[in-house]
């Protein structure tokens, strides 16, 4: 069995759907920090089945609503000589700036370089926003 070890201080995003954790490490890019990251796949849970988990040391400065976008399920705990802090439960952001990116090649945000996307979340149940500029509804499940 692989064993990871804790961390000192820093950030565990926990309890990520499996598939879901490389999507959180490219989005937050993680490949770029100096810091030590470790990127958990199919490690085993009790609940889910198989999970994946992202380790970030002594960053913590991360954009929680793209890992809420991505798997509002996940948990972030923060971690302080090697004990959790802080857990913080995700949920959408009612508004997405710079996160998600418009489908619509005609868009604004798609075609203006200084033009940032920005989404509105309309049904939180369906995961589904708004882009603000044209009213393009973007899927989060898809």
């Amino acid at each position: 069995m692989l064993e990871i070890t804790s961390l000192k201080n820093g950030i565990v995003i926990d309890h990520i759907k499996h598939g879901n954790g490389i999507k959180i490490f490219k989005e937050l890019g993680l490949e770029e920090l100096d810091g030590e990251v470790a990127l958990i796949l199919n490690a085993n849970s009790p609940s889910r089945g198989k999970k994946d988990i992202v380790k970030i040391e002594d960053n913590l400065d991360i954009n929680l609503d793209a890992v809420a976008i991505i798997d509002p399920d996940a948990t972030v705990n923060y971690i302080k000589d090697e004990k959790v802090t802080e857990k913080k439960e995700l949920e959408l952001p009612k508004v997405s700036e710079g996160i998600l990116h418009c489908q619509n090649p005609k868009c604004v945000s798609t075609t203006e370089r200084e033009v940032k996307s920005r989404f509105i979340l309309i049904d939180k149940d369906k995961k589904m926003y708004k882009c603000d500029y044209c009213d393009q509804i973007y899927d989060v499940e898809k």
